[in-house]
């Protein structure tokens, strides 16, 4: 599994709206410079868990999560949770929340009925740790309400397990408004397995009938990133310029065995040799389509020893030398707008 996955931005503007800096959360977590500045805002597990710590060490406030979890309004939340308010009942609800949760983290969400109770826990797929109590807070607490709004409070909680101790006890019982036993084995959150059936209010399939596309097209581009073969192109796409990749340099980087890297590379039925020679071709000729790199650059940029080497992979790639399949590309973009010109002027 590769851990790396996409946190919404939607929770970084909420955060900023309590008064705390992301500059100062980002330094603060160890997190990559200019980590909040990208398009999309990827992290690890590991960087997800020192993010909601420092949040935490910094809010001032022991309820911090649980009023991050308890916020129902539509519009601060993901299209997962819209769909899972949305749902026909509390087991529809789950169902969909296990399917979707892998998009925005890495965590399974378990559900398992045990006789007269429904018991909801969670796995981080990552690690073998804890979440920061923020965490767990928040996500039960958004469970919670999500349960209570939707059933218009016929579902409440039966119990809470929690690992940690009782020293806020008052506060997470007032808020729960059920028994929380401490220092448990896990952390889970327990309704009547007779809610599971209990039909929501919120029920809206219109609703659904769009925000189901999206998240399946997420989920689509979730698990093609989560490949193998698209993280040793990324790692080769940042390590490339002056080097001769090797599957153990790309190993390490992947935080995994040589081994290991070679066997998942062999069950996606590619060769590192051929990620390679791709990951190259895709540069190249992205490159070449800016104007902006010399081939000499070019070739060092891919890796090459020399341009003649280029020069020789190139032409293996294309047919043709780097010079003629740009010229090649420009006669084609000037066919296209000629023919659109021309199309345009024919059917006024």
């Amino acid at each position: 599994m590769i851990d790396r996955f996409r946190i919404s931005k939607q929770w970084m503007l909420r955060i900023a709206e309590r008064g705390l800096s992301l500059e100062m959360l980002q330094r603060k977590a160890g997190l990559p410079e200019l980590f909040f500045q990208q398009d999309k805002i990827y992290a690890s597990t590991a960087e997800l868990f020192s993010l909601w710590s420092t949040i935490s060490d910094h809010c001032g406030d022991v309820a911090f999560g649980l009023t991050l979890g308890a916020d129902m309004r539509l519009e601060r939340n993901h299209p997962m949770a819209i769909a899972a308010v949305c749902s026909s009942c509390l087991r529809d609800a789950l169902q969909r929340l296990a399917r979707y949760k892998r998009v925005v983290c890495p965590e399974e969400i378990r559900v398992e009925v045990n006789g007269d109770e429904v018991i909801i826990g969670s796995h981080y797929l990552a690690t073998s740790e804890q979440p920061p109590h923020i965490m767990t807070d928040m996500g039960f607490s958004w469970m919670t309400a999500m349960a209570r709004h939707s059933s218009d409070g016929h579902i409440r909680p039966l119990r809470l397990e929690l690992t940690r101790g009782p020293e806020h006890r008052a506060l997470l019982e007032g808020h729960f408004g059920c028994p929380i036993t401490f220092n448990a084995s896990r952390n889970a959150l327990v309704f009547r397995s007779s809610d599971l059936d209990f039909p929501f209010y919120t029920h809206n399939e219109e609703l659904l009938a769009v925000i189901a596309p999206q998240l399946d097209a997420e989920l689509q581009e979730h698990d093609q990133n989560t490949r193998i073969t698209y993280a040793v192109k990324q790692v080769l796409k940042r390590t490339l310029a002056g080097r001769r990749p090797t599957l153990q340099s790309l190993a390490k980087e992947l935080a995994m065995s040589t081994r290991t890297l070679q066997r998942r590379l062999t069950d996606e039925g590619i060769t590192f040799q051929q990620l390679v020679e791709e990951t190259r071709r895709e540069l190249a000729r992205s490159y070449l389509q800016t104007g902006a790199i010399e081939p000499n650059e070019t070739a060092y940029l891919l890796g090459y020893e020399d341009s003649n080497s280029f020069y020789r992979a190139f032409n293996g790639w294309e047919g043709v030398s780097p010079g003629e399949w740009l010229e090649l590309q420009r006669r084609v973009a000037r066919g296209a707008v000629e023919y659109g010109s021309g199309r345009g002027a024919f059917e006024a």
